[in-house]
């Protein structure tokens, strides 16, 4: 058994802690858990702190508790937030559960006995339990000024949007489910981020006043980027852990982008490389930052944890091919939606697959019959200087003729303007 506070303190993981937790969790094995709300169906980069924060609790000898907010996802959270959310439907709540158990399984050991992690759904315990229960068996024990005492009640009262009941109900509905697993499962700590912590002692709180029971909680940093942007967001939105909403690839691409800053603090949060492994390989990415060292490594590690090793390997060679000197034959590997995906937000253009097949000289293809070129004049001028490829070989003359032969996956013809300028044409 190791010590899992310690892990998250030297990994700059740690920000609040309840008195006596770490010499609670170093006498030997205890259960604890994290909750996730089923805003949608599938996890994101936001909520890997939390699932990393789950795997360390499980490696350091104890017992994880996932629980999947059935009931609380009806009602939504409102901490961190300037806005209520909108309420979902139990259909949509069903949906979402499922994609989250799936993906939470590829990160924890899910075993009976021992420190097997178990999945949970609140609405287990809710469904049957009516207004006037919850009232007299929860309400009665903590006061609303102790709820408005808390953070974020308070954020919310001062802001222009305010708080409904449903949602300042909230941190009771939290506070029970930490009773309910304390006093069924003998969960005796509850994790979270640090926004999480009022909710969380909430828990505590109740334990404490309805059956004089100790309980404890464990809150991990909020991930920011160095640039004050918010972390797990790019331009086209959230990172999700589910390939059909974020590939492997630009899941590969958004960690192998970060900054020196910060990638010297995510490496540590979200891989499982030890102490030394990670100094080591600062020492080598100092000495050589442009070759990114400390990125490929961060980026890989948490690619196959996602995803898989395959997922992975097709992300380096989709790098290689837009940056580098990438086979064609990759390409003819990947199926038109990959291909579509691979190429998104580079500008594309449909062409006649009739009219190709009759043949189609550079000039004509790429200044008439697309708009890769504003002119014959300029597309003459930059094949005759070698700046214009196609299919990754540069196109010798402007009247060399392109045809369906030319085609790779009987679909598209990639067209390159310098090394790093793309255009997908889709021949239909």
């Amino acid at each position: 058994m190791t010590n899992f506070v310690e892990e998250l303190r030297w990994r700059g993981m740690l920000h609040d802690i309840m008195p006596n937790t770490e010499e609670k969790l170093n006498e030997g094995m205890t259960s604890g858990y994290i909750g996730f709300d089923p805003t949608a169906d599938s996890l994101h980069v936001g909520h890997l702190t939390q699932i990393m924060t789950l795997i360390h609790f499980q490696n350091a000898g104890h017992k994880p508790y996932a629980l999947v907010g059935g009931a609380t996802g009806m009602v939504g959270d409102p901490s961190g937030k300037s806005d209520e959310r909108n309420l979902q439907t139990p259909e949509m709540i069903e949906h979402n559960l499922k994609g989250m158990k799936k993906q939470l399984a590829k990160f924890l050991k899910f075993e009976e006995g021992g420190n097997g992690a178990v999945m949970v759904n609140n609405a287990d315990w809710f469904k049957d339990m009516n207004l006037f229960t919850f009232i007299r068996d929860v309400g009665k024990h903590i006061t609303v000024n102790y709820m408005m005492a808390k953070d974020s009640v308070k954020r919310r009262l001062e802001g222009d949007s305010g708080l409904s009941f449903t949602e300042f109900c909230y941190q009771l509905i939290q506070g029970y489910d930490f009773y309910h697993l304390w006093k069924n499962e003998n969960c005796l700590v509850q994790m979270g981020g640090s926004d999480q912590w009022g909710n969380i002692v909430t828990g505590t709180e109740l334990i404490r006043r309805k059956d004089a029971g100790t309980a404890y909680a464990i809150t991990t940093q909020l991930i920011k980027k160095a640039d004050g942007t918010k972390f797990g967001k790019t331009e086209s939105g959230a990172v999700w852990l589910d390939p059909e909403k974020t590939s492997p690839y630009k899941f590969y691409q958004f960690w192998l982008n970060a900054s020196d800053d910060d990638v010297k603090k995510w490496i540590r949060i979200f891989t499982l490389k030890n102490k030394e492994e990670i100094e080591a390989l600062e020492k080598e990415h100092d000495a050589a930052p442009h070759l990114r060292i400390l990125q490929k490594a961060l980026a890989e590690d948490i690619t196959i944890k996602t995803h898989s090793v395959e997922a992975l390997e097709t992300a380096i060679k989709t790098s290689e091919f837009l940056f580098g000197n990438g086979s064609l034959e990759f390409l003819k590997t990947l199926s038109e939606s990959q291909v579509l995906e691979m190429f998104e937000g580079i500008p594309q253009f449909n062409i006649s697959k009739s009219e190709l097949a009759e043949g189609i000289d550079a000039a004509t293809l790429l200044a008439e019959k697309t708009a890769v070129f504003s002119s014959k004049g300029e597309t003459k001028k930059l094949i005759q200087g070698g700046g214009v490829s196609v299919n990754k070989e540069k196109v010798a003359d402007a009247t060399q003729v392109f045809n369906t032969t030319n085609l790779i996956n009987d679909k598209f013809i990639v067209v390159q303007k310098g090394k790093k300028n793309y255009f997908l044409l889709t021949a239909e």
